[in-house]
């Protein structure tokens, strides 16, 4: 029994995410977009059929958005981490081994049965993220990675495949890898498409079948991978568990310039108890961390600095990290500058299995499970009644410069306050009461 690799990939997948919350918004065109209401960085089909560009400044399309009745959200990146979670979750029950890709892509493998089709299982899973969660998901079949990715770009261009394409069992395979244009095949990039339009390599069938030798002096090792996973051999296994992050990075653009230090302190120490969960969910410890600010790129006086510290004994406390990095912005700051951005990055991580005590910090395991249970909670709560639940003082109340999304959907899988609420009236309607009242009433003769 041969095996087959899968790509399923979440359709338009922040828009689907507003449009499974909000039933309303199904069959309307809906963009979403990306830090500070900047730019589109998502299109319902409604949207894409309507010309809208990824990338495109939302400043420059607000009036034809609202001449077309376009729905635009701010990105609600609470709501799309959950429903990909719950993605992931389903997808991982309806597959023998699964890879998670992207926020809304995944790899999986499957055993294809001798004369037996894919496709009932394929339109059966399709239907069931639709059912459980409303999102639209395309399917992509073939006997390698590079060929599930092409099958899962042919699923979306042809409507009467319904979001399903199975390049091993398809008519005219040859014909279908010359639609693909070789700008679109998985791992090449500008350059790369470039040199092989310059030798006539325009699509993915001519890159299959180029001289292996020229391919090899190009691009080494991993274009010849490449190419004998277009031939359909399987050199990219499954990363069934990815590798421990070395570096986590927390960083956002302020929606307004700031020009003080307190609110650059506020500012670095928000970054810090959104790395810490984040650590703390990786279930690493940091062993040293760096701040930094800058200016826009695009002015003439640019300025950027950063300043880094070594801890004594690695830690996923918000604490221990707050208090390591608040006297950093002092190093950093600097008067009369438009800072336009700041981020926080967690250094030489480490896993929660082995801490190396230290003589200069001591601590017993009755403080050190202490601390931990303390950060536990404070964690479930947030998780539960939504983030900010509980927060720590040094990040302040209500910042003036936290980033703009003035469009910003409901949280309703994630924040208990978000959930909608239905109040129904318990008195019976007055012709149920009629209908009742006639029942119970003694009849003429009775008695």
């Amino acid at each position: 029994m041969a095996q087959a690799t899968v790509l399923i990939d979440g359709n338009n997948f922040y828009a689907s995410c507003e449009q499974s919350l909000d039933p309303a918004l199904i069959g309307r065109p809906v963009v979403v977009l990306s830090n500070n209401d900047g730019c589109i960085v998502a299109r319902s089909a409604e949207a894409r059929a309507l010309g809208f560009a990824m990338g495109t400044p939302y400043f420059k399309a607000r009036r034809e958005l609202e001449q077309h009745n376009v729905v635009v959200r701010s990105s609600n990146y609470a709501l799309y981490a959950d429903m990909s979670q719950r993605m992931m979750s389903l997808l991982e029950a309806h597959t023998e081994d699964l890879e998670v890709y992207s926020i809304d892509e995944a790899f999986a493998k499957l055993h294809r049965p001798t004369h037996e089709s894919l496709r009932p299982w394929a339109m059966r899973l399709r239907a069931r993220l639709k059912q459980d969660l409303g999102l639209p998901i395309a399917i992509g079949l073939g006997a390698s990675k590079a060929q599930a990715k092409l099958a899962n770009r042919l699923a979306k261009q042809i409507p009467n495949h319904a979001g399903i394409f199975d390049l091993g069992q398809c008519d005219q395979p040859e014909r279908w890898l010359e639609s693909i244009a070789i700008e679109d095949v998985w791992g090449i990039g500008r350059k790369l498409a470039h040199w092989c339009r310059l030798r006539g390599v325009t699509n993915a069938r001519l890159l299959r079948d180029m001289p292996s030798g020229e391919l090899k002096m190009k691009c080494g090792v991993v274009g010849l991978r490449l190419q004998r996973e277009l031939r359909g051999e399987a050199c990219l296994p499954l990363d069934l568990t990815p590798a421990p992050k070395q570096e986590t990075c927390v960083s956002r653009s302020f929606s307004r310039p700031i020009t003080n230090i307190d609110d650059l302190r506020q500012a670095i120490a928000n970054y810090v108890v959104r790395a810490a969960e984040k650590l703390r969910k990786q279930q690493q410890r940091a062993g040293a961390l760096t701040v930094y600010t800058r200016t826009s790129p695009f002015i003439s006086t640019f300025y950027s600095q950063t300043a880094s510290i070594r801890l004594d004994l690695p830690s996923n406390d918000t604490s221990v990290l707050l208090k390591a990095a608040i006297p950093l912005v002092e190093h950093i700051f600097r008067p009369n500058r438009d800072l336009a951005k700041a981020g926080v990055l967690m250094q030489n991580l480490q896993g929660t299995d082995i801490l190396q005590a230290h003589l200069m910090v001591p601590m017993t395991d009755a403080q050190h499970h202490k601390r931990e249970g303390l950060m536990q909670t404070v964690d479930q709560l947030n998780r539960r009644y939504g983030n900010g639940t509980i927060q720590w003082a040094a990040t302040g109340l209500k910042p003036s410069w936290t980033m703009r999304r003035e469009r910003l959907s409901r949280a309703a899988t994630t924040r208990l306050s978000d959930i909608p609420v239905v109040h129904t009236d318990q008195r019976r309607p007055p012709a149920i009461q009629s209908r009742q009242a006639q029942h119970s009433a003694p009849t003429e003769g009775s008695g």
